[in-house]
């Protein structure tokens, strides 16, 4: 199994930080330009876990990642691969997990590049590895949910049988993190689930793909993450909370 990030995107909402770096070399330790960024906080869960060949899903600024790429394997001890996304200013994220489609094979703990967390994430999700599971979402069952959350409404019987933001937040029974296990049985439907959702609308999530996948009969688990704390980092507020989770005064 090896990791996976994606880290194609802009991030227009961190101007100025992303005028020049993607989300996930935006640094997180405030006042620093050298701090923990998302991609650190991940790689380093990634080698807490034991997982050492990880690839990077990097589109714009993408130099900005390749730069660091040796620096990156020398701290963290793994080896890193990127792959490129030609399309990561104008389409949306299941055509960029589509460009990693090559990888899935090897099965993949795939993490969004904007989700500060920590190693009980990946953790969490193997131990839930087993008994036929291909896909399984690491899912926040503790929080208040509202209308921007990533939503997933799940039952014992069906597994996920929803996951959109446009959904009942009392309706919900958890919230998705952006951190998912992908077994390699799950690659072959993957693959062409992200195909027919990025060829529908470009702008979709991979999220979509997964709901692609439900609606076609094909059984996605989760795994409570129990009380954690994490962030997505959409924008400056999200951007403070990551660095009271990471730098706490």
């Amino acid at each position: 199994m090896i990791g996976l990030v994606l880290a194609a995107g802009a991030g227009r909402r961190l101007r100025p930080y992303t005028d020049r770096l993607p989300k996930a070399l935006v640094p997180i330790d405030h006042g620093s330009d050298t701090g923990p960024t998302v991609l650190d906080l991940t790689l380093a869960n990634y080698a807490e876990v034991g997982i050492t060949d990880v690839a990077i899903v990097v589109g714009y600024a993408a130099d900005a990642v390749r730069s660091r790429v040796r620096d990156f394997e020398a701290q963290y001890g793994v080896r890193l691969e990127l792959v490129h996304n030609d399309k990561a200013e104008t389409w949306n994220n299941a055509y960029s997990l589509w460009c990693a489609r090559d990888l899935l094979s090897h099965g993949v703990l795939l993490a969004n590049g904007d989700t500060v967390h920590p190693a009980s994430v990946q953790r969490a999700l193997l131990d839930a590895r087993g008994d036929g599971r291909r896909i399984v979402l690491a899912l926040d069952t503790e929080k208040d949910l509202a209308d921007e959350e990533m939503k997933v409404i799940w039952s014992a019987d069906a597994g996920v049988e929803r996951i959109t933001k446009l959904m009942d937040p009392s309706a919900a029974t958890g919230e998705y993190i952006g951190v998912t296990l992908i077994e390699p049985a799950a690659a072959a439907d993957l693959t062409d689930a992200l195909r027919a959702t990025w060829e529908r609308d470009p702008h979709l999530y991979y999220e979509d793909g997964y709901q692609f996948l439900v609606d076609n009969g094909f059984r996605i688990d989760v795994t409570p993450i129990g009380t954690v704390d994490w962030v997505e980092i959409d924008n400056h507020a999200d951007l403070a909370r990551a660095r009271e989770i990471v730098c706490p005064s």
